[in-house]
């Protein structure tokens, strides 16, 4: 029996924080219900073992049905900005207030940013938190890892971590309680370890061979200094490389035994006299002579692009403590999973009590339509058959979309 079971969530329809929340719980065995909106042209791939029904909670009735669904909830996932929820008379205190209808309710919030309804995507989060400006890019600018970071890491698994807390709070309580979680904040938690080199003492140490040196002062506009320590670009021991044929080797030998290692069968798989042809002496003890450093990156740069990704493969084969690996793609890594796995399978493991199997993603099985449950989750909340005609009658429940999925456009 998966962690989750039995606990009912209601998840408005949003976009990839909020469905990534809801998918975490579903995995875990939580009945996840996504409320999507009459008429919806959208389709959410992050959506496996959920369900979906279509209310219209700005009609009477829809609203009256959508009360009736959370005050028998668990947990409500709330993707949208500030004060929408409460205009469309579903805020919290209808649920917590003196007369809530569920005051054990898990109200989850899930904004972008802390005191502000603006408008804004990872990539403005991710600026906002500080994290942007120290990641590797080129020379000139910073690079972003898709909407990874701010969306699904400081964002919906935050978000889910809170859900979970309320949960086992809520057991020597009784109640329920509002986890608000916005997408800088996330980030910036989310990036503890390198945020701390420019918030406080100890951390705040000027030296390039820390992960991060301290940021420039308030008043200063300088940029950070960027890909010039550690982890950021700056070693060439932490880097990627190209190789002949274009593919890329990760090299991560931080340790000195590491690099040793990965210096003694680098060294030999080049051809005689390439180093002494670079005039640059590499050995162990200047590993972290950071004035060596790009002089150190440029003879790597060369020397991978000598042979193709598999010859680096066999120099740096599996089982040696070098610490350099293949850089994969989407495809190949993909074969790389288990037997039969046909999505990223549910982590961490649990022993007892573990996660859902996935579904098989063929066709369009693993895609959700909008409202194709409406029917069955009403009646699942205790909703008579007749109360449903009355509600499609009225309108409440809006118009299921008449098409396929493979009509609808997939949100992000």
């Amino acid at each position: 029996m998966a962690a989750l079971k039995g606990r009912k969530v209601i998840e408005f329809a949003g976009l990839a924080p909020a469905p990534f929340a809801g998918l975490v719980l579903a995995d875990w065995g939580a009945d996840v219900i996504r409320v999507d909106r009459p008429e919806t042209r959208h389709i959410d791939t992050l959506c496996r073992h959920k369900r979906s029904i279509i209310v219209d909670v700005k009609h009477p009735d829809g609203l009256q049905v959508s009360r009736q669904l959370i005050a028998q909830a668990d947990v409500l996932i709330d993707p949208f900005r500030a004060g929408v929820m409460e205009r469309l008379g579903l805020g919290p205190d209808v649920f917590h207030g003196k007369d809530g209808l569920n005051k054990k309710l898990v109200y989850a919030r899930l904004a972008g940013f802390a005191h502000s309804d603006q408008a804004g995507h990872d990539i403005n989060y991710l600026s906002l938190s500080g994290v942007l400006s120290m990641l590797p890019g080129d020379t000139t600018k910073p690079a972003f890892p898709l909407n990874l970071v701010a969306d699904f890491g400081g964002g919906g698994l935050l978000c889910a971590l809170g859900i979970l807390l309320a949960l086992i709070e809520r057991h020597s309580s009784g109640l329920g309680q509002v986890v608000s979680t916005n997408m800088v904040s996330g980030t910036r938690y989310l990036s503890t370890w390198p945020l701390l080199a420019a918030m406080q003492w100890p951390y705040r140490v000027q030296s390039p061979v820390q992960p991060f040196a301290g940021s420039p002062t308030p008043e200063s506009k300088a940029p950070t200094t960027r890909m010039r320590h550690l982890l950021d670009g700056g070693a060439p021991f932490y880097n990627i490389y190209t190789c002949a044929d274009g593919r890329w080797v990760s090299v991560g030998c931080l340790e000195p035994e590491f690099y040793k290692v990965f210096l003694d069968k680098f060294v030999s798989a080049l051809p005689d006299g390439f180093l002494a042809s670079g005039g640059l002496e590499i050995s162990v003890e200047s590993q972290h002579d950071t004035e060596l450093w790009p002089c150190t990156k440029e003879l790597f740069e060369k020397a991978f692009k000598l042979y193709d990704r598999d010859y680096w493969e066999k120099v740096f084969e599996a089982g040696t403590d070098a610490c350099v690996f293949p850089v994969l793609n989407a495809v190949e890594a993909a074969q790389l999973a288990s037997a039969g796995e046909v999505a990223p399978s549910p982590h961490p493991q649990l022993l007892r009590t573990p996660a859902r199997s996935l579904p098989a993603y063929q066709q369009e099985e693993g895609l959700l339509q909008p409202g194709q449950h409406t029917v069955e989750v009403l009646a699942d909340f205790g909703i008579s058959e007749e109360k449903i005609k009355e509600l499609t009658t009225k309108g409440a429940l809006g118009r299921p979309p008449q098409q396929s999925a493979s009509g609808l456009r997939p949100k992000l």
